[in-house]
């Protein structure tokens, strides 16, 4: 099998966080629009991660956070996420690289991305996707919202950042699925295989 000196996989992960970078900068300029909301999943321990010890303490490996109601000091760079919101009532700024993203959701459409962490010498499969977040599972994230007040704290809500981070699909494909408005999906999502620009061992 040829060695791929072009790195598809790699390219392919980019570029979908590039989805993400321009959702996220949209929210930034204008607002999250109608019912669409965001969870994003990171990894804490990534080069570059600022948040308080006490968060680093909670969630020592990964972190999420869903941006509906209440955030403030949203700003999204080529490289990093800055956004500023609650945990249990004590206002936080964190400061997110793109190289840390793990995950991506939009439940309001069921859409999601799950990215896997670069490596220099080795092939990781470019992005996955979410599956949709069932409701009244146990852990905790934070719910943050668009509209700029920190008067009122945002409450956590009891959601499972490790459910909504953990990919339905076999490494090495991307999923990008989405369901119309009735709630009714009329036709099964596309796959696209990226198995075939990888290189095998």
């Amino acid at each position: 099998m040829p060695t791929d000196l072009i790195r598809y996989d790699l390219l392919v992960q980019e570029a979908l966080k590039g989805v993400v970078r321009r959702v996220l900068s949209n929210a930034m300029r204008e607002g999250i629009p109608g019912e669409h909301h965001f969870y994003l999943s990171f990894r804490t321990t990534e080069k570059g991660v600022r948040i308080s010890q006490g968060l680093r303490e909670k969630y020592p490996e990964e972190m999420t956070i869903v941006l509906q109601h209440q955030f403030w000091d949203l700003s999204v760079s080529e490289h990093t996420i800055e956004v500023g919101l609650s945990f249990s009532g004590v206002p936080e700024k964190l400061i997110i690289p793109f190289d840390a993203v793990s995950g991506f959701f939009d439940p309001s459409v069921q859409f999601g991305l799950k990215f896997e962490q670069s490596k220099e010498t080795k092939p990781t499969g470019a992005a996955k996707a979410l599956p949709p977040a069932s409701k009244g599972q146990g852990q905790e994230a934070t719910k943050v919202s668009s509209r700029s007040s920190s008067s009122e704290p945002a409450k956590p809500v009891r959601k499972s950042p490790e459910k909504v981070a953990k990919p339905s699909t076999a490494e090495g494909k991307v999923k990008l699925a989405s369901v119309p408005a009735d709630g009714k999906t009329k036709d099964e999502p596309k796959v696209i295989n990226l198995d075939a620009f990888r290189k095998k061992p």
